[in-house]
């Protein structure tokens, strides 16, 4: 299977939370995350929670977002 985008330690660690608190959801609940910061303004907040987004998209489609996981 090919590696995925590498992602950062926090952005992976933000994403397993969020998979820990939300199940299948975790995708849903980061999108409206990053709703809120774009209604702010804040383009690097959003740009953090689009890179969140796409590593629990890719830890759910069965990658591990650039990390191994035990």
């Amino acid at each position: 299977m090919p590696e995925g985008p590498a992602f950062s330690e926090q952005t992976r660690s933000a994403a397993l939370a969020l998979i820990a608190q939300y199940g299948e959801d975790a995708e849903v609940i980061a999108t409206l995350r990053a709703a809120e910061f774009a209604a702010l303004g804040d383009r690097k907040g959003l740009a953090d929670w689009d890179d969140i987004i796409a590593c629990v998209a890719a830890m759910q489609a069965g990658g591990t977002g650039g990390a191994t996981l035990n």
